[in-house]
Order: structure tokens, then sequence, then C-alpha cells
């Protein structure tokens, strides 16, 4: 069969992921996508604060990670000073706080930093979707899920 027929043929593939957030969850998101052997930029308030999330990573049991040295792979950043580091990622995945304005602020910094054809996802368990993108752009709305 054809590849101009399958249905994820026009999707470019993801070379790099963001996750931002580096709770249980994100860090727990960070790891899978580092098992797949996806470079991954993870985000929180500092980059320290990151930093130690790696390292808690590599101590929980069971083990997020398939092989250890997956953590390599993932890169520690803070959110204030290094958001511009989304420009580079295919796939953005937030994972903060369950509080609607504080979402909000972050997707319209995540807009102004992200490639053109990033695709963006919260792993928010409370909050519909049609909440979260009310204040964002058709644009951003569109690669958001």
């Amino acid at each position: 069969m054809p590849d101009t027929l399958l249905p994820h043929s026009s999707l470019k593939p993801i070379r790099k992921v963001a996750v931002i957030g580096s709770g249980v969850m994100g860090g727990g998101i960070a790891a899978q996508a580092a098992n797949a052997g996806l470079p991954v930029l993870l985000f929180d308030v500092t980059k320290a604060a990151a930093a130690a999330a790696i390292e808690r990573l590599l101590k929980t049991v069971p083990a997020p990670f398939m092989r250890a040295e997956n953590a390599r792979l993932i890169t520690p950043f803070g959110i204030d000073s290094d958001l511009d580091q989304l420009k580079d990622c295919g796939w953005i995945v937030e994972a903060i706080v369950e509080k609607l304005d504080v979402k909000q602020q972050l997707y319209s910094r995540i807009e102004a930093m992200m490639a053109a054809d990033a695709i963006v996802s919260s792993n928010t368990s409370t909050i519909p979707l049609s909440a979260l993108t009310a204040n964002a752009s058709a644009g951003f709305r569109k690669r958001f899920l």
C-alpha cells in the first residue's frame, strides 16, 4: 500500500518532546518518551527542580525507565528561563497544577515559543478541552489535544 494512503502519512515525525511539569505525571511521561528513544526536555519552575525530578525517577520503584541509561535522554530546564527551547520540539506535554488560569497563562507562553507544526497536549484530568483553550488562538486550538 502506498504511504499516501496511510492516515498518518502527512504527520511530521516527532523527534524531540518537551514535558512541562516534572511531578509524578510529568516525570512519568518524560520517562516513557525517553524509553522510546526520544530526547526529552523536562521543565519545572527551576532547572534545579527538574534535575531533582530526574534523580527521583532513577530511584522510583517500580522503575519508570526500561533501562537506567534512558535517563540521559532527559535534560532539565526552567520554565521562566528556558521556554525558548520549545522551538525544537514536535510534541509539548503540559503536566502542571490543575488550575485553569495557570494552564491558560502557560499556553500563551508556549504558543509564543513553539514551532509552527508542534503538537501540544495536556495531562489534565478534570478540566474540559473547551475551557483549556478558550483564550487560545485558532491555530493553537487546532494543534491541541
